[in-house]
């Protein structure tokens, strides 16, 4: 796989759920296992090191062999400050990883070539950042950044109180890389209760990891 490149995976587990009525959402379960059991077998193979960004008790993961990185910005300040905390992170504690690779909590149909694909596509392009995309959509969420650029998204944050991801983003050499979504989007997330009645029937056309 992509373990030879040198990025730190992030799975971004801090949000609201408020439409799934509260709760963690990656905790709830598809085809009898967690949305979570199912990222973190798609992505841990993937990167060199793996953490889990989530705000509150830690203990709820505590079942996973897995780091809880909090936001490091106070209140929620969305996605963006879960992705600062693991750049900060991987720059302390796997200072040779040079990027870092992002992934929702709440999508239990992850791509096995995520890693390698946007590691190919931004190297080619010279991009500072990868984006996936699919179904003539792009996921910002999903991406790979640049851990040298985490002073920056911190003065985004904190100075300029900036949350939206795509503009953000679109400050620096970014390229995009699209996934079929002809089957199962890879990027399907569950965020209601509709959502994971869908995975569950989803399952039966699942492509493995």
């Amino acid at each position: 796989m992509s373990i030879e490149r040198p990025v730190t995976g992030v799975i971004l587990a801090g949000g609201l759920a408020r439409r799934m009525g509260g709760g963690d959402k990656p905790l709830r379960l598809v085809g009898n296992r967690t949305i979570l059991d199912r990222v973190i077998d798609c992505v841990a193979p993937q990167v060199r090191a793996l953490v889990i960004n989530a705000n509150g008790d830690a203990s709820r993961f505590s079942q996973w062999p897995l780091q809880v990185v909090p936001d490091s910005i106070e209140g929620f300040a969305g996605p963006l400050a879960g992705v600062l905390a693991a750049l900060d992170w991987s720059a302390a504690y796997q200072p040779d990883l040079t990027h870092v690779m992002s992934v929702a909590a709440d999508c239990p149909f992850l791509p096995g070539d995520l890693a390698i694909r946007l590691w190919d596509a931004m190297t080619t392009h010279g991009a500072r950042l990868a984006v996936a995309a699919s179904a003539a959509q792009a996921h910002p969420v999903i991406g790979l950044w640049d851990v040298s650029l985490r002073e920056d998204l911190r003065r985004a944050l904190v100075e300029e109180n900036l949350r939206k991801i795509d503009k953000w983003t679109a400050r620096y050499p970014l390229v995009e890389v699209t996934w079929s979504a002809a089957l199962i989007d890879p990027f399907f997330n569950a965020n209601t209760p509709e959502d994971i009645e869908l995975a569950e029937r989803l399952i039966g056309e699942e492509i493995d990891c």
